[in-house]
Protein backbone atom coordinates (compact mmCIF):
# COMPACT_ATOMS: atom_id res chain seq x y z
CA UNK A 1 0.00 0.00 0.00
CA UNK A 2 0.73 3.47 -0.94
CA UNK A 3 1.60 6.16 2.01
CA UNK A 4 -0.94 8.24 0.59
CA UNK A 5 -3.28 5.01 1.06
CA UNK A 6 -2.43 4.04 4.66
CA UNK A 7 -3.11 7.99 5.46
CA UNK A 8 -6.38 7.87 3.92
CA UNK A 9 -7.33 4.66 5.97
CA UNK A 10 -6.03 6.11 8.71
CA UNK A 11 -7.88 9.37 8.98
CA UNK A 12 -11.25 7.32 7.80
CA UNK A 13 -10.73 5.19 11.15
CA UNK A 14 -10.16 8.46 13.15
CA UNK A 15 -13.20 10.12 11.75
CA UNK A 16 -15.49 6.94 12.11
CA UNK A 17 -13.96 6.56 16.03
CA UNK A 18 -14.87 10.30 16.06
CA UNK A 19 -18.52 9.64 14.87
CA UNK A 20 -18.78 6.91 17.54
CA UNK A 21 -17.45 9.08 20.68
CA UNK A 22 -19.62 11.68 19.63
CA UNK A 23 -22.84 9.89 19.97
CA UNK A 24 -23.66 10.20 23.10
CA UNK A 25 -26.64 8.37 22.74
CA UNK A 26 -28.38 6.00 25.32
CA UNK A 27 -30.30 2.44 24.70
CA UNK A 28 -33.87 4.69 25.36
CA UNK A 29 -32.51 7.48 22.97
CA UNK A 30 -31.56 5.26 20.32
CA UNK A 31 -35.62 2.50 20.51
CA UNK A 32 -37.26 3.02 17.52
CA UNK A 33 -34.82 5.47 15.91
CA UNK A 34 -32.52 5.04 13.01
CA UNK A 35 -29.33 7.04 12.27
CA UNK A 36 -26.88 7.76 9.25
CA UNK A 37 -24.57 10.16 8.53
CA UNK A 38 -24.49 11.81 5.23
CA UNK A 39 -20.71 13.06 3.58
CA UNK A 40 -19.81 15.42 1.32
CA UNK A 41 -16.14 14.55 0.23
CA UNK A 42 -16.26 18.44 -0.92
CA UNK A 43 -17.32 19.97 2.27
CA UNK A 44 -19.99 21.42 0.65
CA UNK A 45 -22.05 21.63 4.14
CA UNK A 46 -20.50 24.91 4.66
CA UNK A 47 -23.17 26.35 2.49
CA UNK A 48 -26.23 26.98 4.18
CA UNK A 49 -28.24 26.87 1.20
CA UNK A 50 -26.81 23.21 0.28
CA UNK A 51 -27.53 22.09 4.06
CA UNK A 52 -31.46 23.71 3.19
CA UNK A 53 -31.49 21.94 0.21
CA UNK A 54 -30.06 18.46 1.48
CA UNK A 55 -32.43 18.37 4.89
CA UNK A 56 -35.64 18.90 2.70
CA UNK A 57 -34.61 16.11 0.61
CA UNK A 58 -34.29 13.92 3.69
CA UNK A 59 -37.18 15.12 5.30
CA UNK A 60 -38.99 13.18 2.17
CA UNK A 61 -37.91 10.16 3.63
CA UNK A 62 -38.55 11.07 7.11
CA UNK A 63 -35.09 12.01 8.10
CA UNK A 64 -34.40 14.57 10.47
CA UNK A 65 -31.03 16.10 10.83
CA UNK A 66 -29.46 16.16 13.85
CA UNK A 67 -26.14 17.82 14.46
CA UNK A 68 -23.56 18.73 11.59
CA UNK A 69 -20.04 17.61 12.28
CA UNK A 70 -18.26 19.82 10.18
CA UNK A 71 -18.87 20.90 6.64
CA UNK A 72 -18.38 17.41 5.23
CA UNK A 73 -20.72 15.63 8.11
CA UNK A 74 -24.18 15.36 8.53
CA UNK A 75 -26.29 13.25 10.92
CA UNK A 76 -29.36 12.73 10.57
CA UNK A 77 -31.85 10.47 12.54
CA UNK A 78 -35.68 9.04 11.50
CA UNK A 79 -38.49 7.27 13.19
CA UNK A 80 -38.28 3.51 12.12
CA UNK A 81 -41.68 3.47 10.66
CA UNK A 82 -41.50 5.96 8.10
CA UNK A 83 -39.23 2.88 6.43
CA UNK A 84 -43.11 1.88 5.11
CA UNK A 85 -42.86 4.79 2.85
CA UNK A 86 -39.31 4.15 1.37
CA UNK A 87 -39.29 4.29 -2.51
CA UNK A 88 -41.99 5.86 -2.65
CA UNK A 89 -40.19 9.52 -2.58
CA UNK A 90 -38.02 9.22 -5.56
CA UNK A 91 -34.72 9.83 -3.26
CA UNK A 92 -32.96 7.05 -1.58
CA UNK A 93 -33.93 7.09 2.14
CA UNK A 94 -30.36 5.28 2.52
CA UNK A 95 -27.67 7.50 0.81
CA UNK A 96 -24.85 8.57 2.50
CA UNK A 97 -22.95 10.43 -0.01
CA UNK A 98 -23.92 13.71 -1.20
CA UNK A 99 -22.43 15.13 -4.31
CA UNK A 100 -19.45 13.96 -5.91
CA UNK A 101 -18.06 10.31 -4.69
CA UNK A 102 -14.65 9.27 -4.09
CA UNK A 103 -15.10 6.83 -6.88
CA UNK A 104 -15.73 9.93 -8.95
CA UNK A 105 -13.69 12.47 -7.75
CA UNK A 106 -10.41 9.95 -8.16
CA UNK A 107 -11.47 9.61 -11.92
CA UNK A 108 -12.17 13.46 -12.52
CA UNK A 109 -8.51 13.82 -11.04
CA UNK A 110 -7.13 11.13 -13.12
CA UNK A 111 -8.60 12.48 -16.19
CA UNK A 112 -7.33 16.32 -15.88
CA UNK A 113 -3.99 14.91 -15.19
CA UNK A 114 -3.98 12.63 -17.86
CA UNK A 115 -5.44 15.86 -20.09
CA UNK A 116 -2.91 17.95 -19.01
CA UNK A 117 0.03 15.59 -20.00
CA UNK A 118 -1.64 15.71 -23.16
CA UNK A 119 -1.53 19.32 -23.50
CA UNK A 120 2.32 19.44 -22.69
CA UNK A 121 3.16 16.87 -25.33
CA UNK A 122 0.62 18.77 -28.31
CA UNK A 123 2.54 22.14 -26.57
CA UNK A 124 6.12 20.73 -26.37
CA UNK A 125 8.78 22.10 -30.01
Amino acid sequence: MSGATIAAAKKRRLLEKEEQEMTGYGTQDMEGWEFKIVRSISGRFKNPDIIRKICEEEARSGWEMLEKFDDSRIRFKRRVDKRKSDGQQGVDPYRTQYGMGEGTLAMTIILAVLVAIGIVLLLKP
